[in-house]
């Protein structure tokens, strides 16, 4: 890999000296900001032009760990000097990995329980770096639990996310908890709910969802802006125009029918007196989703086959697309299984499965990738492969899901302006959740409203 000389934007060189002079913060910044190569030059001049620490540990998901972090090290001159190991495998390779000398010491959030339990007092790492800050979340979460025992022992905390709210500002108080322990915004989360939210949807003493009390936006956002920093990337970079647009289908007469009655029967199922719980929202959205796809998982997994109405949009979209690669996102395992079964004589197509697939896509070398929302949420740059996305099934209510996806090719570095289809079958749940990407309002409760409205026709 040839080594690149880092020459950083303002909004860059401004995020690295937030770092260096906030010993415990957080940078929300959106995707294509360039998040990675702003720690790891803080990291560089941190460790080795102010000699303030010693030993870092990075947090991020499996595919970032491996691949994005490594690469962005290689990538710049001035970073090639760290070097890194990564704590990835089975227990004995992962021990083997925390024992070998390192500047930097990589691990997907899967295992932070596990290091922790096997430091126990011996924690070593004086700065800790968390790339996806909001996939600590959950306060009940074990990760969370761990972590949370070891930041006494941190000097150093850099939290980095670009969603930092994917669910509203009640996602906050944990991520906010890991850089001050509870100073700014409560610490319990009892604490933090009595003094900024208020009980939503309930059923005896079981609350479904927190609602912000008034003001609590303006106090939240003035408590944390001290430490955390945002900014928005419009602001600050000149990205090609994305174009998104709907690509709607007619299911047939009969096929329509089959769902209306589908949809009816599968809310009722659920439901009592017309309430829904959000757990089970979530299984009828799942089960629509399938459906308006052209096919649906069984009781015993099997796939019920139904129709063919939005492979039939794929393939039109692909072959108008005239050669260019397509960036194709589907949701449920079957559907990969039917693409692939239609397009595997016409096109190359590939998953991402390795960073060498990264690779292919960005050399040219892949007409369709398809992915998973969720395995390209973060950190991956395949902005060189392509411009066209196509959304074969939108993710199931989840705005972090589908804008991180999006980012992948919309981001630095994209030289082509970018479209992003939406396929869409009409009158199916897919406008319900189209309407809420739109609105930005991709939540239980709008999940919930959506369908208890079906209940009554």
């Amino acid at each position: 890999m040839n080594t690149m000389n880092f020459k950083p934007h303002p909004y860059q060189q401004a995020a690295k000296q937030w770092v260096i002079d906030k010993p415990k913060c957080g940078l929300f910044l959106p995707m294509g900001l360039g998040k990675t190569i702003i720690t790891l030059t803080a990291i560089c001049e941190l460790m080795y032009d102010r000699f303030e620490i010693d030993k870092v540990l990075i947090i991020a998901p499996i595919r970032v760990v491996k691949s994005t972090w490594p690469n962005e090290i290689r990538k710049w001159r001035h970073t090639q000097k760290l070097s890194y190991s990564m704590l990835v495998g089975d227990k004995k390779s992962r021990i083997k990995a925390a024992r070998q000398e390192a500047d930097i010491y990589l691990i997907n959030r899967e295992n932070v329980a596990w290091l922790v339990e096997y430091w126990r007092g011996d924690w070593p790492y004086d700065m800790v770096v968390i790339d996806e800050l909001s996939c600590f979340k959950s306060p009940q979460a074990k990760r969370f639990k761990a972590l949370r025992k070891v930041m006494p022992l941190v000097d150093r905390f850099v939290g980095l996310t670009g969603t930092p709210t994917p669910k509203g500002l009640p996602d906050l108080w944990s991520q906010v908890y890991l850089m001050d322990a509870g100073k700014r915004l409560g610490r319990t989360l009892s604490v933090f709910r009595s003094q900024f939210l208020t009980p939503g949807r309930r059923n005896g003493y079981v609350i479904y969802e927190w609602n912000l009390q008034p003001n609590a936006k303006r106090r939240i956002i003035e408590s944390i802006s001290d430490i955390c920093m945002s900014l928005k990337t419009e602001d600050w970079l000149k990205l090609p125009p994305c174009s998104y647009l709907r690509h709607t289908v007619t299911l047939s007469p009969k096929t329509l029918d089959q769902y209306k009655r589908f949809e009816r029967e599968k809310i009722l199922e659920i439901s009592e007196d017309g309430v829904i719980a959000g757990a089970n929202a979530g299984v009828v959205s799942n089960k629509l989703l399938q459906f308006a796809g052209g096919a649906v998982y069984g009781e015993e997994h099997n796939v019920r086959m139904i129709h063919d109405t939005k492979l039939e949009a794929l393939e039109d979209l692909t072959e108008s697309a005239n050669g260019e690669p397509v960036f194709v996102l589907y949701y449920f395992k079957h559907e990969y299984t039917r693409i692939v079964e239609r397009f595997k004589d016409t096109y190359t197509i590939s998953a991402i499965e390795t960073s060498e697939d990264v690779g292919r896509w960005n050399r040219g070398e892949i007409d369709m990738l398809l992915v998973h929302p969720a395995s390209v949420g973060h950190g991956l740059n395949l902005q060189e492969g392509g411009a066209i996305v196509v959304w074969y099934t939108l993710p199931n209510w989840s705005l972090e899901l589908y804008q991180q996806a999006n980012a992948r090719l919309h981001r630095q570095g994209q030289k082509k302006p970018v479209r992003v289809y939406h396929i869409i079958a009409e009158g199916t749940i897919d406008e319900d959740v189209m309407q809420s990407l739109e609105q930005k309002d991709v939540t239980q409760k709008a999940l919930i409203e959506a369908l208890k409205a079906k209940i009554g026709g």
